[in-house]
This record gives structure tokens, sequence and C-alpha cells, in this order.
């Protein structure tokens, strides 16, 4: 018995892989860095913690363990997103 072809990728969202400097991620066809400089909120988090996440409508994710909400703009232009007010 032979498997059929598989079907096409319909995955949206994927953490590609978790590294000593930061989490890649696949959103809609686009590979994402957020490196731990600009994303702290990552280097302290259990892997299953930052596997755990959503893509909610209007290009925004949500790691609903870690409680943290994030824009596709903001994996595109962190400059435009700075951590401390100024």
């Amino acid at each position: 018995m032979r498997s059929s072809a598989p079907g096409k990728n319909i995955s949206n969202i994927e953490i590609l892989n978790i590294s000593l400097n930061g989490v890649w991620l696949y959103v809609a066809g686009k590979e994402y860095f957020m490196p731990y400089e600009k994303f702290p909120w990552f280097k302290e988090a259990k892997v299953k913690e930052i596997y755990n996440l959503e893509l909610l409508t209007g290009g925004h994710l949500y790691w609903p363990e870690l409680d943290i909400d994030l824009t596709l703009d903001s994996l595109k232009n962190p400059e435009d997103y700075p951590l401390i007010y100024k």
C-alpha cells in the first residue's frame, strides 16, 4: 500500500529554532529572528512556553503562557518599538 502524496503546508506559524541568541519564527511564508537583546522576554522562557504560540487576527502573535502579544510589524521593524520609553 502506498501513501498518498503529502498535502500542501497549511501552517501559517511555526517556531523554527530556539538558540542561545534568540528565537527563529516562521509566519505566513516569512522567517523572522527575535534576538534576546530586542525581545528579552523569551530568554528565560521554557521551550514549551515559546512553542505555545497563537496567530491572532490582524497580524498579532500571542504567547498565552508568557502573556506576550507582538505584532508582525514589531518583528519586521524592532527599532520602531524600543523597550525603553525615551
